[in-house]
Protein backbone atom coordinates (compact mmCIF):
# COMPACT_ATOMS: atom_id res chain seq x y z
CA UNK A 1 0.00 0.00 0.00
CA UNK A 2 0.98 3.14 -0.70
CA UNK A 3 -0.21 4.06 3.00
CA UNK A 4 2.54 5.75 4.51
CA UNK A 5 3.15 8.32 2.64
CA UNK A 6 -0.18 9.66 2.38
CA UNK A 7 -0.39 9.28 5.91
CA UNK A 8 3.07 11.10 6.53
CA UNK A 9 0.73 14.18 4.93
CA UNK A 10 -1.58 13.61 7.23
CA UNK A 11 0.31 13.76 10.28
CA UNK A 12 2.99 16.89 9.24
CA UNK A 13 0.81 18.96 11.78
CA UNK A 14 -1.25 18.61 14.68
CA UNK A 15 -2.81 22.37 15.09
CA UNK A 16 -6.11 23.05 16.58
CA UNK A 17 -8.40 24.37 14.38
CA UNK A 18 -10.83 25.52 16.94
CA UNK A 19 -8.34 27.82 18.95
CA UNK A 20 -6.66 29.39 15.35
CA UNK A 21 -9.77 30.04 13.27
CA UNK A 22 -12.73 30.79 15.40
CA UNK A 23 -13.18 31.25 19.03
CA UNK A 24 -16.84 29.17 19.69
CA UNK A 25 -17.43 28.20 23.30
CA UNK A 26 -16.67 24.63 23.39
CA UNK A 27 -15.90 24.66 26.87
CA UNK A 28 -15.76 21.14 28.96
CA UNK A 29 -16.66 21.78 32.21
CA UNK A 30 -14.28 19.67 34.24
CA UNK A 31 -16.15 20.75 37.33
CA UNK A 32 -19.23 18.55 36.58
CA UNK A 33 -18.18 15.21 35.64
CA UNK A 34 -20.41 12.86 34.36
CA UNK A 35 -22.39 11.60 37.19
CA UNK A 36 -23.62 7.62 37.34
CA UNK A 37 -26.31 6.44 39.08
CA UNK A 38 -26.96 2.71 38.23
CA UNK A 39 -25.51 0.33 36.34
CA UNK A 40 -27.12 -3.00 35.74
CA UNK A 41 -26.62 -6.04 33.82
CA UNK A 42 -30.59 -6.72 34.54
CA UNK A 43 -33.60 -5.01 35.54
CA UNK A 44 -37.32 -4.60 35.07
CA UNK A 45 -38.27 -2.62 32.42
CA UNK A 46 -40.29 0.75 34.73
CA UNK A 47 -43.21 2.43 33.15
CA UNK A 48 -43.83 6.15 34.22
CA UNK A 49 -46.59 7.67 31.89
CA UNK A 50 -48.29 10.94 33.03
CA UNK A 51 -52.19 10.42 33.52
CA UNK A 52 -52.51 14.22 31.83
CA UNK A 53 -51.76 13.78 28.28
CA UNK A 54 -55.04 12.56 27.37
CA UNK A 55 -57.36 15.20 29.26
CA UNK A 56 -55.17 18.10 28.05
CA UNK A 57 -55.43 17.23 24.39
CA UNK A 58 -59.63 16.47 25.42
CA UNK A 59 -59.93 19.75 27.10
CA UNK A 60 -58.66 21.97 24.82
CA UNK A 61 -61.76 24.24 23.17
CA UNK A 62 -61.33 27.64 21.37
CA UNK A 63 -61.42 29.68 25.03
CA UNK A 64 -58.72 27.84 25.66
CA UNK A 65 -56.16 29.04 23.24
CA UNK A 66 -54.73 32.01 25.01
CA UNK A 67 -51.85 32.51 23.10
CA UNK A 68 -48.98 34.89 24.43
CA UNK A 69 -47.50 35.70 21.27
CA UNK A 70 -50.20 35.31 19.14
CA UNK A 71 -53.81 36.48 19.44
CA UNK A 72 -54.91 36.12 15.46
CA UNK A 73 -58.28 34.06 16.20
CA UNK A 74 -56.87 32.37 12.87
CA UNK A 75 -53.61 31.12 14.70
CA UNK A 76 -51.33 32.58 12.33
CA UNK A 77 -48.19 34.14 13.62
CA UNK A 78 -48.65 37.57 12.74
CA UNK A 79 -46.20 38.96 14.43
CA UNK A 80 -43.49 38.08 12.10
CA UNK A 81 -44.63 40.30 9.03
CA UNK A 82 -42.41 42.79 7.98
CA UNK A 83 -43.45 46.18 5.90
CA UNK A 84 -43.58 44.06 2.75
CA UNK A 85 -46.23 41.76 4.04
CA UNK A 86 -43.70 39.08 4.06
CA UNK A 87 -43.53 36.79 6.88
CA UNK A 88 -39.95 36.07 8.38
CA UNK A 89 -39.39 32.66 8.39
CA UNK A 90 -42.03 32.05 6.16
CA UNK A 91 -42.43 31.73 2.17
CA UNK A 92 -40.33 34.24 0.45
CA UNK A 93 -38.50 35.31 3.22
CA UNK A 94 -34.78 36.34 2.44
CA UNK A 95 -34.09 38.07 6.12
CA UNK A 96 -31.43 36.85 8.54
CA UNK A 97 -32.68 38.45 11.61
CA UNK A 98 -35.53 36.88 13.08
CA UNK A 99 -38.12 39.28 14.64
CA UNK A 100 -40.53 38.71 17.21
CA UNK A 101 -42.15 40.44 20.47
CA UNK A 102 -40.97 41.06 23.41
CA UNK A 103 -42.80 41.45 27.14
CA UNK A 104 -40.54 41.92 30.49
CA UNK A 105 -40.61 39.34 32.62
CA UNK A 106 -42.81 39.79 36.08
CA UNK A 107 -41.24 40.15 38.67
CA UNK A 108 -43.37 37.42 40.28
CA UNK A 109 -42.16 34.81 37.66
CA UNK A 110 -38.00 36.27 38.11
CA UNK A 111 -38.78 35.60 42.01
CA UNK A 112 -40.30 31.75 41.63
CA UNK A 113 -37.42 30.72 39.36
CA UNK A 114 -34.86 32.07 42.07
CA UNK A 115 -36.96 29.85 44.44
CA UNK A 116 -36.64 26.71 42.40
CA UNK A 117 -33.45 27.43 40.87
CA UNK A 118 -31.03 29.73 43.52
CA UNK A 119 -28.63 30.42 42.19
CA UNK A 120 -28.19 28.31 39.24
CA UNK A 121 -29.73 31.08 36.96
CA UNK A 122 -28.42 34.39 36.10
CA UNK A 123 -29.23 37.96 34.02
CA UNK A 124 -25.64 38.63 33.47
CA UNK A 125 -25.81 40.36 29.57
CA UNK A 126 -23.00 38.33 28.29
CA UNK A 127 -24.24 35.37 29.31
CA UNK A 128 -27.65 36.12 27.80
CA UNK A 129 -26.09 37.42 24.45
CA UNK A 130 -23.76 33.71 24.13
CA UNK A 131 -26.96 32.13 24.39
CA UNK A 132 -28.95 34.03 22.10
CA UNK A 133 -26.82 33.66 19.64
CA UNK A 134 -25.74 29.78 18.47
CA UNK A 135 -22.28 29.89 18.08
CA UNK A 136 -21.69 27.93 14.20
CA UNK A 137 -24.71 30.19 12.82
CA UNK A 138 -25.17 32.94 11.08
CA UNK A 139 -28.87 33.66 12.46
CA UNK A 140 -29.57 36.36 14.87
CA UNK A 141 -32.75 37.26 16.69
CA UNK A 142 -33.94 41.15 17.29
CA UNK A 143 -33.84 39.86 21.18
CA UNK A 144 -31.96 37.64 23.59
CA UNK A 145 -33.27 35.53 26.62
CA UNK A 146 -34.65 37.58 29.55
CA UNK A 147 -33.05 34.99 32.41
CA UNK A 148 -30.90 31.77 31.73
CA UNK A 149 -31.32 29.29 34.29
CA UNK A 150 -29.39 26.22 34.59
CA UNK A 151 -31.71 23.07 35.95
CA UNK A 152 -30.48 19.89 38.02
CA UNK A 153 -33.17 17.89 38.02
CA UNK A 154 -36.29 17.23 35.75
CA UNK A 155 -38.55 18.20 39.23
CA UNK A 156 -36.79 21.79 38.79
CA UNK A 157 -37.52 21.55 34.74
CA UNK A 158 -41.16 20.98 35.44
CA UNK A 159 -41.34 23.26 37.86
CA UNK A 160 -39.95 25.84 35.83
CA UNK A 161 -42.07 25.61 32.81
CA UNK A 162 -45.09 25.39 34.78
CA UNK A 163 -44.15 29.14 36.10
CA UNK A 164 -43.35 30.35 32.50
CA UNK A 165 -46.67 28.75 31.24
CA UNK A 166 -48.96 30.18 34.29
CA UNK A 167 -47.28 33.72 33.29
CA UNK A 168 -47.21 32.80 29.07
CA UNK A 169 -43.20 33.84 29.00
CA UNK A 170 -41.56 31.76 26.24
CA UNK A 171 -38.83 29.06 26.78
CA UNK A 172 -36.15 28.37 25.15
CA UNK A 173 -34.28 25.04 25.88
CA UNK A 174 -30.49 24.95 25.27
CA UNK A 175 -27.93 22.09 24.95
CA UNK A 176 -24.64 22.19 23.21
CA UNK A 177 -25.46 24.89 21.09
CA UNK A 178 -24.26 23.14 18.15
CA UNK A 179 -26.85 23.75 16.18
CA UNK A 180 -26.89 25.87 12.64
CA UNK A 181 -30.61 26.77 11.82
CA UNK A 182 -31.18 29.16 14.67
CA UNK A 183 -32.89 26.76 17.05
CA UNK A 184 -31.88 28.36 20.39
CA UNK A 185 -32.39 31.88 19.39
CA UNK A 186 -34.60 33.50 21.73
CA UNK A 187 -36.92 35.96 18.95
CA UNK A 188 -39.64 37.10 21.99
CA UNK A 189 -36.86 37.20 24.90
CA UNK A 190 -38.10 34.70 27.76
CA UNK A 191 -36.63 31.87 29.54
CA UNK A 192 -33.37 29.92 28.25
CA UNK A 193 -33.61 27.03 30.32
CA UNK A 194 -29.39 25.41 29.64
CA UNK A 195 -29.55 22.06 30.10
CA UNK A 196 -25.66 21.21 30.87
CA UNK A 197 -25.85 20.54 34.21
CA UNK A 198 -28.40 17.20 33.76
CA UNK A 199 -25.27 15.38 32.60
CA UNK A 200 -25.76 12.19 34.34
CA UNK A 201 -25.43 8.29 33.12
CA UNK A 202 -28.63 6.94 35.19
CA UNK A 203 -28.52 3.44 34.63
CA UNK A 204 -26.61 1.37 31.89
CA UNK A 205 -28.07 -2.37 31.02
CA UNK A 206 -25.04 -4.17 29.35
CA UNK A 207 -26.64 -7.29 28.51
CA UNK A 208 -29.59 -5.25 26.72
CA UNK A 209 -27.27 -2.89 25.15
CA UNK A 210 -29.06 0.40 26.81
CA UNK A 211 -28.09 3.57 28.63
CA UNK A 212 -30.83 5.70 30.25
CA UNK A 213 -28.90 9.42 30.33
CA UNK A 214 -30.24 13.03 31.11
CA UNK A 215 -29.96 15.23 28.44
CA UNK A 216 -27.26 17.35 28.92
CA UNK A 217 -24.60 14.50 28.31
CA UNK A 218 -22.56 15.19 25.14
CA UNK A 219 -22.26 12.12 22.45
CA UNK A 220 -18.30 11.96 23.15
CA UNK A 221 -18.46 12.13 26.88
CA UNK A 222 -21.06 9.22 27.05
CA UNK A 223 -18.81 7.07 24.51
CA UNK A 224 -15.84 7.95 27.01
CA UNK A 225 -18.10 6.39 29.80
CA UNK A 226 -19.34 2.95 27.68
CA UNK A 227 -15.73 2.07 26.39
CA UNK A 228 -15.07 0.29 29.10
CA UNK A 229 -17.85 -2.12 28.91
CA UNK A 230 -17.53 -2.58 24.44
CA UNK A 231 -20.20 -0.71 23.95
CA UNK A 232 -20.61 2.92 22.06
CA UNK A 233 -23.31 5.17 20.87
CA UNK A 234 -23.00 5.25 16.84
CA UNK A 235 -24.25 8.72 16.35
CA UNK A 236 -21.67 11.36 15.69
CA UNK A 237 -22.51 14.45 15.01
CA UNK A 238 -20.79 17.79 15.64
CA UNK A 239 -18.32 18.03 18.35
CA UNK A 240 -20.20 19.59 21.17
CA UNK A 241 -23.95 18.08 21.05
CA UNK A 242 -25.75 17.23 23.47
CA UNK A 243 -27.86 14.27 23.95
CA UNK A 244 -30.43 16.17 24.25
CA UNK A 245 -30.46 18.62 21.84
CA UNK A 246 -29.25 15.44 18.98
CA UNK A 247 -32.72 14.17 19.93
CA UNK A 248 -34.86 17.96 19.62
CA UNK A 249 -33.12 17.73 16.06
CA UNK A 250 -33.25 14.37 14.69
CA UNK A 251 -29.64 14.15 13.75
CA UNK A 252 -27.43 11.67 12.57
CA UNK A 253 -24.01 12.33 11.32
CA UNK A 254 -21.34 9.66 8.86
CA UNK A 255 -22.65 6.77 10.96
CA UNK A 256 -26.03 6.64 9.90
CA UNK A 257 -25.69 4.70 6.60
CA UNK A 258 -24.94 2.11 8.64
CA UNK A 259 -26.91 2.36 12.59
CA UNK A 260 -29.55 4.48 11.16
CA UNK A 261 -30.35 8.27 12.71
CA UNK A 262 -31.81 9.85 15.80
CA UNK A 263 -35.15 8.01 15.05
CA UNK A 264 -34.07 4.54 14.90
CA UNK A 265 -31.43 4.79 18.32
CA UNK A 266 -33.75 6.46 21.11
CA UNK A 267 -35.83 3.67 22.53
CA UNK A 268 -37.76 6.07 24.68
CA UNK A 269 -37.60 9.47 26.54
CA UNK A 270 -39.15 11.65 28.97
CA UNK A 271 -40.35 14.65 28.42
CA UNK A 272 -41.60 18.05 30.31
CA UNK A 273 -45.02 19.31 28.67
CA UNK A 274 -45.75 22.86 28.17
CA UNK A 275 -48.00 22.65 31.18
CA UNK A 276 -45.46 21.00 33.49
CA UNK A 277 -46.94 17.64 33.27
CA UNK A 278 -43.62 14.59 32.66
CA UNK A 279 -44.73 12.20 30.45
CA UNK A 280 -42.69 9.07 29.63
CA UNK A 281 -42.84 8.10 26.20
CA UNK A 282 -42.92 4.19 26.16
CA UNK A 283 -41.05 1.44 27.80
CA UNK A 284 -37.63 -0.20 27.47
CA UNK A 285 -38.62 -3.24 25.10
CA UNK A 286 -36.55 -2.23 21.80
CA UNK A 287 -40.14 -2.96 20.12
CA UNK A 288 -43.69 -2.20 20.67
CA UNK A 289 -47.51 -1.68 19.18
CA UNK A 290 -48.83 0.28 21.86
CA UNK A 291 -50.58 3.32 21.02
CA UNK A 292 -49.41 6.11 19.32
CA UNK A 293 -45.51 7.03 18.99
CA UNK A 294 -45.12 9.24 20.70
CA UNK A 295 -41.32 8.94 21.01
CA UNK A 296 -40.85 9.85 17.46
CA UNK A 297 -43.37 12.18 18.24
CA UNK A 298 -41.17 14.54 20.17
CA UNK A 299 -37.73 13.23 18.38
CA UNK A 300 -37.66 16.37 15.95
CA UNK A 301 -39.75 18.58 17.35
CA UNK A 302 -36.81 21.19 18.54
CA UNK A 303 -38.36 22.08 21.77
CA UNK A 304 -41.65 23.16 20.43
CA UNK A 305 -43.75 20.62 22.49
CA UNK A 306 -41.36 19.79 25.46
CA UNK A 307 -38.08 19.96 26.92
CA UNK A 308 -36.91 16.43 26.97
CA UNK A 309 -35.09 15.52 30.73
CA UNK A 310 -34.26 11.77 30.09
CA UNK A 311 -33.38 9.45 26.90
CA UNK A 312 -33.20 5.84 26.16
CA UNK A 313 -30.65 4.73 24.21
CA UNK A 314 -30.25 1.74 22.09
CA UNK A 315 -26.38 0.60 21.85
CA UNK A 316 -23.61 -1.23 19.64
CA UNK A 317 -20.80 -3.00 20.43
CA UNK A 318 -17.35 -1.26 19.24
CA UNK A 319 -16.79 -3.27 16.18
CA UNK A 320 -14.15 -6.08 16.24
CA UNK A 321 -11.84 -4.59 13.53
CA UNK A 322 -11.88 -1.58 11.05
CA UNK A 323 -10.36 -0.15 7.93
CA UNK A 324 -10.88 3.20 6.75
CA UNK A 325 -9.78 3.49 3.42
CA UNK A 326 -9.51 6.72 0.91
CA UNK A 327 -9.23 7.74 -2.46
CA UNK A 328 -9.47 10.58 -5.12
CA UNK A 329 -11.23 11.13 -8.19
CA UNK A 330 -11.08 13.64 -11.69
CA UNK A 331 -14.68 14.83 -10.63
CA UNK A 332 -17.07 14.93 -8.10
CA UNK A 333 -19.54 13.09 -9.95
CA UNK A 334 -17.31 9.80 -10.22
CA UNK A 335 -16.71 10.05 -6.29
CA UNK A 336 -20.66 10.39 -5.94
CA UNK A 337 -21.46 7.27 -8.54
CA UNK A 338 -18.36 5.13 -6.54
CA UNK A 339 -20.72 5.97 -3.28
CA UNK A 340 -23.83 4.94 -5.19
CA UNK A 341 -22.40 1.90 -6.81
CA UNK A 342 -20.69 0.73 -3.29
CA UNK A 343 -24.20 0.67 -1.74
CA UNK A 344 -25.95 -1.21 -4.47
CA UNK A 345 -23.33 -3.54 -4.16
CA UNK A 346 -24.51 -4.99 -0.80
CA UNK A 347 -21.04 -4.01 1.15
CA UNK A 348 -21.95 -3.08 4.61
CA UNK A 349 -20.00 0.36 5.29
CA UNK A 350 -20.20 1.62 8.04
CA UNK A 351 -18.95 5.30 7.23
CA UNK A 352 -18.92 6.95 3.11
CA UNK A 353 -17.77 10.36 3.07
CA UNK A 354 -17.50 12.55 0.40
CA UNK A 355 -14.93 15.67 0.14
CA UNK A 356 -14.81 18.35 -2.69
CA UNK A 357 -11.50 19.64 -3.53
CA UNK A 358 -12.00 23.13 -1.72
CA UNK A 359 -13.00 21.29 1.34
CA UNK A 360 -9.76 19.04 1.21
CA UNK A 361 -7.92 22.69 0.84
CA UNK A 362 -9.03 23.83 3.74
CA UNK A 363 -8.17 20.97 5.31
CA UNK A 364 -4.61 21.28 4.42
CA UNK A 365 -4.80 25.21 5.18
CA UNK A 366 -5.97 24.68 8.26
CA UNK A 367 -3.93 21.86 9.39
CA UNK A 368 -0.70 22.27 7.66
CA UNK A 369 -1.48 18.60 5.66
CA UNK A 370 -0.43 17.99 1.78
CA UNK A 371 -3.35 16.00 1.28
CA UNK A 372 -4.05 16.09 -2.83
CA UNK A 373 -6.96 18.71 -3.43
CA UNK A 374 -9.25 16.69 -5.77
CA UNK A 375 -12.57 15.17 -4.89
CA UNK A 376 -12.37 12.46 -2.48
CA UNK A 377 -14.00 9.87 -0.91
CA UNK A 378 -13.28 8.56 2.71
CA UNK A 379 -15.39 5.01 3.82
CA UNK A 380 -14.98 2.58 7.26
CA UNK A 381 -15.34 -1.02 7.27
CA UNK A 382 -16.19 -2.76 10.26
CA UNK A 383 -16.37 -6.57 10.70
CA UNK A 384 -13.47 -9.44 11.05
CA UNK A 385 -9.89 -8.47 10.10
CA UNK A 386 -10.78 -11.61 7.03
CA UNK A 387 -14.24 -9.35 6.04
CA UNK A 388 -12.97 -6.21 6.70
CA UNK A 389 -9.50 -6.52 4.15
CA UNK A 390 -12.22 -8.09 1.65
CA UNK A 391 -14.70 -5.15 2.08
CA UNK A 392 -11.75 -2.52 1.40
CA UNK A 393 -10.68 -5.00 -1.83
CA UNK A 394 -13.85 -4.76 -2.98
CA UNK A 395 -14.42 -1.14 -3.10
CA UNK A 396 -11.08 -0.33 -4.61
CA UNK A 397 -12.01 -2.33 -7.68
CA UNK A 398 -15.21 -0.48 -7.42
CA UNK A 399 -12.99 2.84 -7.50
CA UNK A 400 -10.98 1.10 -9.96
CA UNK A 401 -13.60 1.49 -12.72
CA UNK A 402 -14.37 5.21 -11.79
CA UNK A 403 -11.05 7.03 -12.93
CA UNK A 404 -9.66 6.58 -8.72
CA UNK A 405 -6.45 6.62 -7.83
CA UNK A 406 -4.31 7.10 -4.78
CA UNK A 407 -6.48 4.19 -2.94
CA UNK A 408 -5.15 3.65 0.09
CA UNK A 409 -6.41 1.81 3.56
CA UNK A 410 -5.03 1.65 6.98
CA UNK A 411 -5.73 -0.03 9.58
CA UNK A 412 -3.42 1.53 12.03
CA UNK A 413 -5.78 2.52 15.04
CA UNK A 414 -3.72 6.01 14.89
CA UNK A 415 -4.32 6.58 11.84
CA UNK A 416 -8.03 6.10 11.56
CA UNK A 417 -8.58 8.47 14.67
CA UNK A 418 -6.60 11.16 13.24
CA UNK A 419 -8.73 10.99 9.62
CA UNK A 420 -11.82 11.35 10.74
CA UNK A 421 -11.13 13.78 13.80
CA UNK A 422 -10.06 16.17 10.61
CA UNK A 423 -13.47 15.02 8.61
CA UNK A 424 -15.27 15.81 11.68
CA UNK A 425 -13.19 19.17 12.24
CA UNK A 426 -14.23 19.94 8.21
CA UNK A 427 -16.78 23.20 9.66
CA UNK A 428 -13.97 24.66 11.43
CA UNK A 429 -11.07 23.81 8.84
CA UNK A 430 -13.43 26.09 6.18
CA UNK A 431 -13.35 29.27 8.07
CA UNK A 432 -9.44 29.16 7.81
CA UNK A 433 -9.94 30.12 4.35
CA UNK A 434 -11.99 33.26 5.60
CA UNK A 435 -11.23 33.64 9.24
CA UNK A 436 -14.12 36.83 9.39
CA UNK A 437 -16.62 35.49 7.33
CA UNK A 438 -20.06 33.16 8.51
CA UNK A 439 -21.30 30.04 7.33
CA UNK A 440 -24.66 29.12 5.48
CA UNK A 441 -24.46 25.63 5.18
CA UNK A 442 -26.76 23.06 3.07
CA UNK A 443 -28.17 20.10 4.45
CA UNK A 444 -29.90 18.57 1.52
CA UNK A 445 -30.90 15.16 1.10
CA UNK A 446 -32.14 13.18 -1.43
CA UNK A 447 -32.91 9.69 -2.90
CA UNK A 448 -29.90 7.69 -3.20
CA UNK A 449 -29.79 7.63 -6.89
CA UNK A 450 -30.45 11.27 -7.39
CA UNK A 451 -27.16 12.01 -5.70
CA UNK A 452 -24.35 12.25 -8.77
CA UNK A 453 -27.07 14.39 -10.37
CA UNK A 454 -27.61 16.67 -7.75
CA UNK A 455 -23.90 17.34 -6.45
CA UNK A 456 -22.73 17.82 -10.34
CA UNK A 457 -25.56 20.23 -11.08
CA UNK A 458 -25.06 21.98 -7.66
CA UNK A 459 -21.53 22.51 -8.26
CA UNK A 460 -21.54 23.99 -11.72
CA UNK A 461 -23.49 26.93 -9.47
CA UNK A 462 -21.24 26.81 -6.39
CA UNK A 463 -17.96 27.04 -8.87
CA UNK A 464 -19.58 29.53 -10.58
CA UNK A 465 -20.35 31.65 -7.77
CA UNK A 466 -17.38 34.28 -6.45
CA UNK A 467 -17.87 32.65 -2.76
CA UNK A 468 -15.78 30.03 -1.79
CA UNK A 469 -18.38 27.14 -0.94
CA UNK A 470 -16.48 24.06 0.16
CA UNK A 471 -18.96 20.11 -0.21
CA UNK A 472 -19.26 17.60 2.35
CA UNK A 473 -21.41 14.89 1.82
CA UNK A 474 -22.63 11.92 4.06
CA UNK A 475 -22.65 10.02 0.53
CA UNK A 476 -23.82 6.64 1.59
CA UNK A 477 -27.67 8.11 2.31
CA UNK A 478 -27.98 10.91 -0.35
CA UNK A 479 -27.22 13.82 2.40
CA UNK A 480 -24.58 16.61 1.47
CA UNK A 481 -24.02 19.88 2.92
CA UNK A 482 -22.39 23.16 0.98
CA UNK A 483 -20.34 25.60 3.45
CA UNK A 484 -21.31 28.89 1.88
CA UNK A 485 -18.81 31.04 3.54
CA UNK A 486 -20.06 34.73 2.87
CA UNK A 487 -19.45 38.63 4.35
CA UNK A 488 -22.54 39.17 6.82
CA UNK A 489 -21.65 42.95 6.29
CA UNK A 490 -21.70 42.81 2.54
CA UNK A 491 -25.22 42.22 1.12
CA UNK A 492 -24.23 41.28 -2.12
CA UNK A 493 -22.18 38.29 -0.67
CA UNK A 494 -25.25 38.10 1.45
CA UNK A 495 -27.99 37.72 -1.87
CA UNK A 496 -26.01 35.56 -3.46
CA UNK A 497 -25.42 33.06 -0.81
CA UNK A 498 -29.03 32.70 -0.41
CA UNK A 499 -29.12 32.09 -3.86
CA UNK A 500 -27.02 29.31 -3.75
CA UNK A 501 -29.10 27.49 -0.94
CA UNK A 502 -32.30 28.58 -2.63
CA UNK A 503 -30.89 26.36 -6.03
CA UNK A 504 -29.65 23.34 -3.97
CA UNK A 505 -33.14 22.94 -1.94
CA UNK A 506 -35.38 23.43 -4.90
CA UNK A 507 -33.16 20.73 -6.84
CA UNK A 508 -33.84 18.40 -4.26
CA UNK A 509 -37.08 19.04 -3.81
CA UNK A 510 -37.85 18.43 -7.20
CA UNK A 511 -35.88 15.26 -7.13
CA UNK A 512 -38.59 14.07 -3.98
CA UNK A 513 -35.30 15.27 -1.68
CA UNK A 514 -35.65 16.96 1.44
CA UNK A 515 -34.14 20.67 2.30
CA UNK A 516 -32.93 19.06 5.67
CA UNK A 517 -31.17 15.39 6.01
CA UNK A 518 -30.17 15.70 9.33
CA UNK A 519 -29.83 20.03 10.70
CA UNK A 520 -33.48 20.63 11.59
CA UNK A 521 -35.45 23.42 10.86
CA UNK A 522 -35.05 26.33 13.30
CA UNK A 523 -35.73 29.59 12.07
CA UNK A 524 -33.34 28.38 8.46
CA UNK A 525 -35.38 26.25 6.91
CA UNK A 526 -38.70 27.12 7.69
CA UNK A 527 -39.93 28.61 4.09
CA UNK A 528 -38.74 25.62 2.76
CA UNK A 529 -41.40 23.35 4.49
CA UNK A 530 -44.88 24.24 2.39
CA UNK A 531 -43.05 23.30 -1.00
CA UNK A 532 -41.61 20.01 0.77
CA UNK A 533 -44.54 18.73 2.92
CA UNK A 534 -47.85 20.74 1.95
CA UNK A 535 -49.89 23.13 3.64
CA UNK A 536 -52.02 20.08 4.94
CA UNK A 537 -49.04 18.45 7.09
CA UNK A 538 -47.76 21.78 8.13
CA UNK A 539 -51.44 22.25 9.50
CA UNK A 540 -51.54 19.07 11.19
CA UNK A 541 -47.95 19.99 12.85
CA UNK A 542 -49.76 23.57 13.90
CA UNK A 543 -52.77 21.40 15.65
CA UNK A 544 -50.58 19.29 17.49
CA UNK A 545 -48.52 22.55 18.59
CA UNK A 546 -51.41 23.72 20.00
CA UNK A 547 -52.82 21.31 22.01
CA UNK A 548 -50.08 20.32 23.74
CA UNK A 549 -48.65 24.36 24.11
CA UNK A 550 -51.80 26.22 23.88
CA UNK A 551 -49.94 29.33 24.92
CA UNK A 552 -46.75 29.11 22.95
CA UNK A 553 -43.88 29.18 25.19
CA UNK A 554 -42.33 26.17 23.74
CA UNK A 555 -39.36 27.40 21.58
CA UNK A 556 -42.37 29.86 19.75
CA UNK A 557 -41.07 30.88 16.08
CA UNK A 558 -38.93 27.86 15.28
CA UNK A 559 -40.11 24.51 12.87
CA UNK A 560 -43.56 25.38 11.78
CA UNK A 561 -43.91 28.66 9.28
CA UNK A 562 -45.45 31.46 10.75
CA UNK A 563 -47.76 31.69 7.90
CA UNK A 564 -49.47 28.35 8.07
CA UNK A 565 -53.44 28.74 9.67
CA UNK A 566 -56.33 26.56 10.67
Amino acid sequence: MAYSSWFSRLRSSSRTIYANFRNPRFKTNHTNPINTTDVVTSTKPILSWSSSLLPLALAVSAGSLAIHVQTNPSLCDSFDVDARGVSVGGKGSTEFVVKGSHKDIPRELLDELKAICQDDMTMDYEERYIHGKPQNSFHKAVNIPDVVVFPRSEEEVSKIVKSCDMHKVPIVPYGGATSIEGHTLSPHGGVCIDMTLMKSVKALHVEDMDVVVEPGIGWLELNEYLEPYGLFFPLDPGPGATIGGMCATRCSGSLAVRYGTMRDNVINLKVVLANGDVVKTGSRARKSAAGYDLTRLVIGSEGTLGVITEVTLRLQKIPQYSVVAMCNFPTIKDAADVAIATMLSGIQVSRVELLDEVQVKAINIANGKSLPEAPTLMFEFIGTEAYSREQALIVQRIASEHNSSDFVFTEDPQAKKELWKIRKEALWACFAMEPSFEAMISDVCVPLSHLAELISKSKQQLDASSLICPVVAHAGDGNFHTIILFDPINDEHRREAERLNHFMVRTALKMEGTCTGEHGVGTGKMKYLEEELGIEALQTMKRIKTVLDPNNIMNPGKLIPPHVCF
